[in-house]
């Protein structure tokens, strides 16, 4: 998995915004009040995009929940895959030794070996990926405003989180704390803040500062 920022995010505009709203004479003070009491429309001016590499179709799915964020996947429609494809392999079949790590990528090939038989029939690679597994690896850029991210990092940073995206999530929060750190100091799971918000679901092992900081 590689996660790349595509653009310089300025959180002064944030803070010009909230000084703006209250009058004050102090943006970044006002700009952290504002964060401080839970007013954080201020933060949707300011955006963040990423290339996003090396990650599953799974992972995907999950990702493009959160709606508010623009997305430009790399397409299976257009792009063939003829030569073969990347894929992801979960650590709970790595950790279960060299034996299970063939297998599964074995059934990686037979995967590809199928869609090329579909495409020897001449299938489109717009049907043949419908056996495509989601394991298969894609790319994508995503853009979030501020607001969203600190959204996104809540649920997505958490133990209780699927382990990939949650790899994502952290690297993101990583990158975004060393360009904006103002902007997500205290971002991440809701156990970073405060008690856990999951209840009765918590996983009882909350991440400290320091595991989703720079």
């Amino acid at each position: 998995m590689k996660v790349t920022l595509l653009d310089r995010p300025d959180p002064t505009v944030c803070a010009t915004a909230a000084g703006m709203c209250y009058n004050a004479k102090d943006p970044w003070k006002a700009l952290l009040n504002a964060m401080a009491g839970g007013h954080e429309s201020v933060l949707e001016h300011c955006k963040f995009s990423f290339m996003i590499e090396g990650v599953s179709r799974a992972l995907l799915a999950q990702l493009t929940r959160h709606r508010i964020a623009s997305f430009s996947v790399q397409s299976q429609r257009y792009v063939s895959y003829k030569d073969g494809f990347d894929y992801v392999t979960p650590p709970a079949i790595l950790a279960l030794g060299a034996d299970a790590e063939k297998r599964y990528h074995n059934q990686m090939e037979m995967m590809h070996m199928w869609y090329c038989e579909w495409l020897q029939n001449d299938v489109t690679p717009e049907d043949a990926r419908f056996v495509l597994p989601n394991a298969c690896a894609t790319k994508l850029v995503v853009t979030m405003n501020a607001r969203e991210l600190r959204h996104f990092f809540s649920l997505r940073c958490c133990n209780r989180a699927q382990w990939e995206i949650r790899e994502m999530a952290d690297e993101m929060l990583r990158i975004c704390k060393e360009n904006a750190y103002s902007l997500f100091a205290d971002a991440g799971p809701g156990c970073v803040r405060g008690a856990c918000p999951e209840g009765k679901h918590s996983c009882g092992k909350p991440r400290n500062k320091e595991q989703v900081s720079v």
